[in-house]
């Protein structure tokens, strides 16, 4: 039996992966895309990682990497359909909170894991636009974090697309920097809350462009423009801009374990600073697990807090 199984290779996984080499512990990280780095390796440049300023994201999670190997830290590629108690038939929360000191079942396509404890890693995913010119220009001032991405367009004109509570405080944290910050929302007004509504106003170089849907990102080797259709005069205009956050939701990988772990109403499982989850030898770190701040570095300490609270549990 292994002592855990990491569930993802992202910052959180790869931070765990180089913890749990480093006391020892038989692990094995589980990747599911068959390259290791997660989200991280889809971002352009990298500013606000400690020490290592303006590093190219795919770079960054290569050198996360490469760390983990050599620490002799073992990958497989693998994706998990389920997790249940050892020796239970299937994976329910109350039968996992009895019988998960005897360790877990880790269910794959095809294999199975043994493992005294599970840290779930699995990250998160943008929501998309899918519109023409979206996945071309990823990390070309396609962004989907504005904390982690607007400095690099100080200055300059931006767009923001989305009605919620994220993309009206995108648009505050940009108009601070940036030259003008263009609101773009589907509907007639803003479904975020009334003190971020009123929030926005007192921003003049914030203008809402409601009733408008984002129809194609344009530009060559970096966003120029972006075109919208209104969608009660049909009538199409292009917004001059050098990028364009979007902000129309984020979900967490986290459906192969709802059975089995607590999670809030976004499907974020429920775990502190320490990682531990609603049940027991089963944590939880990164983008996936319930927490105010989504960024590298706060993905990384989960990965490390999670190895520790293991090695804890288990003395």
């Amino acid at each position: 039996m292994l002592d855990l199984v990491i569930i993802g290779s992202g910052p959180a996984g790869l931070s765990a992966a180089i913890y749990a080499s480093r006391a020892g512990l038989d692990a094995v990280v589980l990747e599911k895309a068959g390259v290791s780095g997660g989200q991280v390796l889809t971002t352009y440049e990298v500013d606000n990682y400690p020490g290592l300023p303006g590093i190219n994201g795919f770079d960054l999670g290569m050198k996360f990497k490469e760390h983990a190997d050599k620490l002799g830290a073992k990958f497989e590629d693998a994706s998990v359909l389920a997790i249940r108690p050892f020796g239970a038939a299937d994976g329910g929360a109350e039968g996992a909170a009895a019988d998960g000191a005897n360790g877990y079942v880790v269910v794959c396509d095809g294999k199975e894991y043994e493992t005294k404890g599970v840290i779930i890693a699995s990250g998160a995913h943008h929501a998309n636009l899918n519109v023409p010119g979206e996945a071309e220009l990823q990390g070309m001032g396609v962004s989907y974090c504005a904390t982690c991405d607007g400095a690099f367009f100080r200055g300059r004109d931006v767009a923001v697309a989305g009605g919620g509570d994220v993309a009206l405080e995108d648009a505050i944290f940009l108009a601070r920097i940036c030259n003008k910050v263009y609101l773009i929302h589907r509907r007639d007004e803003f479904r975020a809350n009334k003190a971020l509504q009123e929030a926005i106003k007192q921003y003049e170089n914030i203008v809402p462009v409601l009733n408008c849907t984002v129809e194609e990102i344009k530009g060559t080797d970096s966003v120029n423009a972006v075109s919208v259709k209104n969608k009660i005069t049909g009538e199409v205009q292009n917004l001059a801009v050098s990028g364009i956050f979007i902000a129309v939701g984020i979900n967490p990988d986290s459906d192969a374990f709802k059975d089995l772990v607590e999670v809030n109403e976004k499907g974020y499982i429920l775990a502190g600073e320490d990682g531990r989850t609603s049940v027991k030898r089963i944590y939880a770190a990164g983008d996936v697990r319930s927490k105010a701040l989504r960024q590298i570095v706060t993905a990384v300490a989960d990965g490390a807090n999670a190895v520790t609270s293991f090695q804890e549990d288990v003395m």
